[in-house]
């Protein structure tokens, strides 16, 4: 990493301070706290409201499995941020992605996978691509989600890209977990 990791777990100096790191603890169990959260504990408000906001993504949505982790991966991929990808990979295996699938998730060129993803997994990879590569999203790749999603899976999913932009923008700037440049 660009910056020494915070001790784990870090010295606390305030009872929120406190409360604070109890919450990102709590959040990551028995597992303890990853790189990430150690860059991040340079600044404890910054990471309770991280801490909050991934929490909710991750944990509190609506989401597909699949649907959700195509999202993550994708925005991984695109980025460059490979301790995002090493991380969640997994889980997108887990929920059920083909090794063709991964293959075309894990390759930032490749657009489609017609007979690979369903409607809906194709739908997400074209917006998590949209999303990350141009910002502004064509009128036909909107039209393949709503034809595909709820409004509220809608707001999910493009939140979920909005904040995996955020994360693997944050991972590749400070080179968090050392395989990020």
């Amino acid at each position: 990493m660009r910056l020494p990791y915070a001790p784990n777990p870090p010295p606390t100096s305030t009872p929120e301070e406190g409360d604070i790191l109890a919450r990102v603890q709590a959040r990551r169990g028995e597992n303890g706290l990853l790189p990430l959260d150690l860059a991040l504990l340079h600044s404890f408000p910054v990471a309770d409201g991280w801490n909050a906001f991934l929490g909710a993504i991750r944990t509190r949505t609506t989401l597909a499995a699949d649907i959700r982790e195509i999202a993550i991966c994708r925005v991984a991929v695109i980025n460059g941020a490979w301790f995002e990808w090493d991380h969640h990979a997994p889980l997108l295996r887990e929920a059920g992605l083909s090794e063709e699938g991964m293959r075309i998730i894990g390759d930032s060129q490749a657009s489609g996978g017609e007979g690979v993803f369903t409607r809906k997994q194709n739908a997400v990879l074209q917006y998590a691509d949209a999303m990350t590569k141009a910002v502004k999203v064509p009128d036909e790749v909107f039209q393949e989600l709503k034809e595909n999603f709820s409004e509220k899976e809608i707001v999910e999913i493009t939140a979920t890209v909005a904040a995996y932009n955020c994360v693997s923008r944050f991972l590749v700037a400070l080179d968090v977990g050392e395989r990020n440049r």
